[in-house]
């Protein structure tokens, strides 16, 4: 059997089994290949130069014990690896912080939302950073910038420091244990936030995959807003006069309108569509 054969039998027993996807695959070949190709050591991003490579009987018992583990204990597969890439950039991550997986990290690396920064931007707020991810895609986007990354879980941030330390990013990136923007301090010229937006009625339905992942990082009330709303109210005061508001809100768009039908925003086209992130302005923000 070689690598490729051994993926796609991997990737038949993900489906037979009924598990969910969404933390960093959205099929089941994808997330066998990368089961497949962590256990054996393999450059999980160059399938093509390995599909051939043989597999012995060993290292196939050692990929089938990694996939039993994956269907009973349905966690994502980034908890059982302990990593996970966004935009190409490996993360560190376990079960104290959420698995990475924010369409802002692609607004930040394809320059998504630079029109609305300015050469005076200097100071960046990653608020409900969980493992640290985007704070440290955006220092490196922007390396002229201090980042200061913000989470109310101590447990998050632990994870977030292996992160930063990771990356070598220490000296521009600032670890704050904060009830949303209490313990923070501004004026900030860009905030990031991906925060608990998931309502109710799907929190509910989430698949076992989900519900593995600290709820703290997802439920968003009744319809999704409760963060969204507290943070309106107070983000301008932490916000440079011409700052911006990044703010992902996943499916919750008809949730968000309705709660803020006056606000004028902007929505950000990504990989899944403009309707999960938005960018709103200091300047907006002033009618609420």
């Amino acid at each position: 059997m070689n690598v490729l054969q051994l993926i796609e039998q991997s990737a038949t027993q993900l489906e037979s089994a009924g598990v969910s996807f969404g933390h960093g695959t959205t099929n089941a070949f994808d997330e066998a290949a990368w089961l497949v190709m962590w256990k054996l050591g393999l450059p999980l991003d160059d399938l093509d130069s390995v599909e051939n490579q043989p597999v012995t009987p060993e290292q196939q018992a050692q990929v089938a014990i990694l996939l039993d583990s994956r269907i009973t204990s349905r966690k994502p597969a980034a908890y059982l690896t302990q990593e996970a890439w966004l935009q190409g950039v490996p993360f560190y991550v376990d079960e104290r912080a959420i698995v990475p997986r924010s369409f802002i990290a692609e607004l930040l690396m394809d320059g998504g939302i630079d029109y609305w920064l300015r050469e005076e931007s200097h100071r960046v707020l990653d608020l409900c950073t969980g493992n640290g991810s985007l704070a440290v895609l955006a220092a490196m986007v922007y390396p002229d910038v201090q980042v200061t990354a913000a989470d109310i879980s101590p447990d998050a941030l632990a994870v977030a420091r292996i992160n930063v330390d990771k990356h070598s990013l220490q000296s521009r990136i600032t670890l704050v244990e904060s009830d949303g923007l209490a313990q923070v301090d501004g004026p900030f010229d860009l905030v990031l936030c991906n925060p608990p937006y998931v309502n109710s009625q799907s929190m509910a339905a989430l698949p076992a995959e989900y519900q593995a992942e600290p709820a703290l990082a997802l439920e968003g009330g009744k319809d999704g807003m409760d963060f969204v709303r507290k943070l309106l109210q107070e983000v301008s005061a932490k916000m440079a006069p011409l700052a911006v508001l990044v703010l992902e809100i996943g499916n919750e768009r008809e949730h968000f309108e309705a709660a803020f039908p006056a606000l004028e925003v902007v929505w950000l086209d990504t990989s899944a569509g403009e309707d999960q992130v938005l960018l709103v302005t200091r300047e907006a923000l002033a009618i609420l």
